[in-house]
């Protein structure tokens, strides 16, 4: 997934969350996470920027997921708050700035993050009415 390819009408996203967001997506490209989601959610929340979502194939896999995007932030200077990596159902990253949910398949569908940010924030859709 890359960010480059955005509609004119898209916010312009500022050099640091860009340089988070590339280094979240890069991560989990490198070991295939699945459906990658990428939601701007400035206008929403105060605790992020922007969402990454992705499923891992597995509790091994979602581990694996976080732990390089963990090695990416801290080699790119980035000490990230990491929630869930032990039990490798929900991976929750901080970059501060950027969150990264790794999930496992059934627990993505459950909760539903698209659906609870509004897939109108998703970066690069386009709003529908309503």
């Amino acid at each position: 997934m890359n960010l480059q390819d955005k509609p004119d009408n898209a916010k312009t996203i500022d050099p640091q969350t860009r340089k988070l967001l590339d280094l979240a997506i890069e991560a989990v490209d490198e070991l295939k996470g699945e459906s990658v989601q990428v939601l701007d959610v400035a206008d929403l929340t105060t605790i992020a920027d922007h969402m990454v979502i992705c499923s891992g194939r597995s509790a091994r896999h979602v581990k694996r997921l976080g732990e390089t995007v963990i090695a990416h932030a801290k080699d790119a200077g980035i000490q990230p708050r990491v929630e869930g990596l032990n039990q490798a159902e929900w991976v929750l990253i901080d970059l501060n700035g950027v969150v990264v949910h790794i999930m496992q398949p059934v627990t993505r569908a459950y909760y539903q993050l698209e659906k609870l940010w509004d897939m109108d924030a998703a970066t690069g859709e386009t709003p529908t009415a309503h």
